[in-house]
């Protein structure tokens, strides 16, 4: 893992050169409790853009993986995490390049299109649907079920799956509820049509949390929703269908 300072706070990141191709930048934002380790270089992500001749840059989010944990809401904004990302491509001296988010990624990537939109070649919303603009990201109860004594004190079946997914990905549970406390921004339907960015929105069929891909795609002016069969929230992430989905659509944007 490489480091750089962004406005003060520490982020890592992975830097992954293909062997061969057009070399053309995509830049990875990960889920919540999660780390750009767990989210796409397990998942075989990282492996997939590389093959196709992508140069795939992935970070970990301010309070996740190996970057600065903070613990107060206020350093959790969606546009602070999305300055983040913007400021990795400065650090690296990448003009623009395509932003591919999952879960709370897509709502950080869709806000990094709001602020930053020269910056990017296409946007890509996975795990996340019309709940960018119908919802305010996971519930509250999320950061009650990181601050739980354990695993074990908790009965609510969403409450108990990310917690325990954080304590699978070891990640600093006070830093975890302090982000889902300050990174619950939505976008209002004028502010989503205002994103003019090539965009595909890509959300699993069994999925609960992230709302209709159609719903949201239809109100922006140049997107395209792709359903992932038969997954769930967890599962459409390195589904082949996501995959192959997002590479079509790679091979199709300006």
């Amino acid at each position: 893992m490489r480091f750089f300072n962004s406005d003060g706070v520490s982020i890592a990141y992975l830097d992954s050169i293909p062997d061969e191709g057009h070399g053309d930048p995509i830049l990875l934002i990960h889920g919540f409790a999660s780390n750009h380790a767990v989210n796409w270089v397990n998942t075989q992500w990282v492996k997939t853009l590389n093959k196709a001749g992508y140069r795939v840059v992935a970070l970990d989010n301010r309070g996740h993986g190996q970057s600065e944990k903070l613990y107060r809401p206020e350093d959790y904004g969606s546009f602070l995490m999305a300055d983040d990302a913007r400021r990795l491509l400065d650090h690296l001296g990448i003009e623009r390049a395509d932003v591919m988010g999952y879960s709370m990624g897509a709502r950080i990537g869709a806000h990094m299109a709001l602020a930053s939109p020269e910056r990017m070649r296409s946007l890509l919303l996975g795990g996340l649907g019309a709940h960018l603009v119908e919802g305010v990201g996971l519930p509250l109860g999320i950061a009650d079920a990181m601050e739980a004594p354990s695993l074990d004190r908790l009965t609510d079946p969403m409450q108990r799956m990310f917690r325990a997914f954080a304590e699978q990905t070891r990640s600093d549970l006070k830093a975890l509820a302090a982000c889902i406390r300050g990174s619950r921004q939505t976008m209002t339907p004028a502010e989503v049509a205002s994103i003019t960015l090539p965009t595909l929105v890509s959300v699993g069929t069994n999925d609960p949390i992230a709302g209709s891909p159609q719903g949201l795609a239809s109100l922006m002016p140049n997107a395209t929703a792709l359903d992932i069969p038969g997954r769930d929230h967890n599962l459409a992430v390195g589904d082949r269908a996501h995959k192959q989905g997002v590479l079509d659509f790679l091979s199709r944007r300006p």
